[in-house]
């Protein structure tokens, strides 16, 4: 674990979310939210603590695209590649974004984000992004650099 990662910090997770129905998503989610990422070394305790195995927990953790094994990226840039999105240009926004977005910045597919009338639409940062165009998404990642 890194330094701030500590066995403390977890077992302190632990016992504060651990005791809850359905304990495991509570859990993962506070850990990631101490050290932006599930922290290998804390999946045996996590397992032992909740009585699981920790295949059950490794499952988990690989089910959802949102918890990360590693530090993430800097940046977290989402398009949507449903129909509506594709009719209007996001196609051409995964190609401009994955010709040259940077190692800080990760590029996820999303299947469609509600705003269909507003297409396409892109999530970046967290923040929802419509009608964009290539300029736009240029600006954005130049910021993000």
């Amino acid at each position: 674990m890194p330094p701030s990662a500590d066995s403390d910090v977890i077992s302190q997770l632990i016992a504060a979310h651990g005791q809850q129905r359905g304990a495991l998503l509570p859990l993962l989610h506070a850990i990631q939210a101490r050290f932006t990422f599930i922290p290998a070394p804390a999946i045996p305790e996590i397992a032992a603590a909740l009585r699981l195995s920790r295949a059950e927990v490794e499952g988990v953790i690989s089910f959802y695209a949102d918890f990360y094994r590693e530090p993430p990226p800097l940046h977290r840039l989402r398009i949507c590649r449903a129909e509506s999105c594709r009719a209007c240009g996001s196609e051409d926004l995964w190609q401009q974004a994955s010709a040259g977005h940077g190692a800080q910045t990760a590029i996820e597919t999303v299947y469609c984000f509600g705003a269909c009338a507003a297409s396409p639409a892109i999530e970046f940062d967290g923040r929802l992004c419509c009608r964009v165009d290539a300029a736009q998404l240029d600006a954005l990642l130049k910021d993000a650099s």
